[in-house]
């Protein structure tokens, strides 16, 4: 896709990706890639299967331990839909390291009350103040901003997931995966492309709220409306590029697609039913591209990124039924 000029030369590189692996080894679960026999050649990697349920432990651990010990003293922030807020506070009980959570208000409970129960501090805002309210508990507090995704060493931690696909599958030809904000993807492509470039690598976000699409055929990063991208109910895909996803997107991955609201839904119905797997709407993207859009990817063995199993209550009552 092109690259994105002045940013290159800080791109998260195959080293960085190998050298996180070794610091969160025995810290985050190293999850399965699962053979899905209902499916053609489709492979599952369910980072729903770790302790806080999402892939952003493997960011949020990496970055915590690169921090030196006063800045894990003083504390840390974020802002997060959820997951990342989870992870987070769920490395920093592991480590001792005071962790705030500014979240939006239209979060589900359920990623609200585990951010808590982790031991964080949270703080509710409107979605559009989430950012801002985080840099102004930065320079109230002193505490060291660890954003979402927009990060080297949340790149770096994200991608080891890519790594662990290619240790298990050497003969995969396809990697899907979300993108929201581009962190996850942003890792994921970069390894997987170091380590074999002629495997294809596909984004997939909601049709409703492709704004990482628009950012990527424009070389630049486009924001939606707010109430454009809540009009999805992939809650975790709902943030825009940075400048730093954006340039790892533009370099590594090959393409993007987008999936319909409906066909993430059936996905998720199709997941629990089909793998026994309980995945939230954003995890289920990936593998809805390749369930509803496979004449849209490249032929071959595939692998799916599920990013997520945090479902809310409610919304798992009417899709399971």
């Amino acid at each position: 896709m092109g690259d994105v000029t002045g940013t290159k030369q800080n791109l998260v590189h195959l080293d960085d990706i190998r050298d996180a692996a070794a610091r969160i080894s025995g810290l985050v679960v190293r999850t399965p890639l699962l053979p899905s026999p209902w499916a053609e050649e489709l492979w599952l990697k369910p980072e729903s299967l770790q302790p806080i349920g999402a892939f952003k432990l493997r960011g949020a651990t990496n970055a915590l331990h690169r921090l030196d010990l006063e800045r894990r003293r003083t504390g840390v922030v974020t802002h997060s839909s959820g997951n990342h807020g989870q992870a987070l506070a769920y490395a920093g009980r592991a480590l001792g390291v005071p962790v705030t959570v500014v979240m939006p208000e239209v979060s589900t409970p359920l990623k609200i009350e585990a951010t808590r129960g982790y031991g964080a501090e949270v703080i509710l805002v409107p979605q559009s103040q989430r950012e801002s309210e985080a840099k102004r508990l930065v320079a109230e507090r002193g505490l060291t901003l660890i954003p979402p995704y927009d990060h080297p060493d949340i790149i770096a931690g994200q991608g080891t997931i890519g790594l662990e696909i290619f240790e298990d599958l050497s003969s995969v030809d396809v990697v899907v995966v979300p993108v929201g904000g581009g962190g996850l993807s942003s890792g994921v492509a970069t390894a997987v492309k170091s380590l074999a470039p002629h495997v294809a690598v596909i984004g997939v976000e909601p049709a409703v709220a492709a704004d990482a699409a628009e950012s990527l055929a424009a070389g630049m990063v486009r924001v939606w409306p707010e109430e454009r991208m809540l009009s999805t109910v992939a809650d975790g895909l709902r943030t825009p590029l940075s400048e730093l996803t954006l340039a790892h997107l533009s370099t590594y991955l090959d393409a993007i697609v987008t999936v319909s609201e409906e066909e993430i839904l059936d996905t998720v119905r199709t997941l629990a039913r089909k793998a026994r797997l309980i995945v939230e709407p954003s995890g289920a993207a990936a593998t809805a591209a390749v369930l509803h859009r496979r004449d849209e990817l490249p032929a071959g063995r595939t692998v799916a990124v599920i990013s997520g199993g945090n479902i809310a209550p409610d919304l798992a009552a009417r899709l399971f039924a």
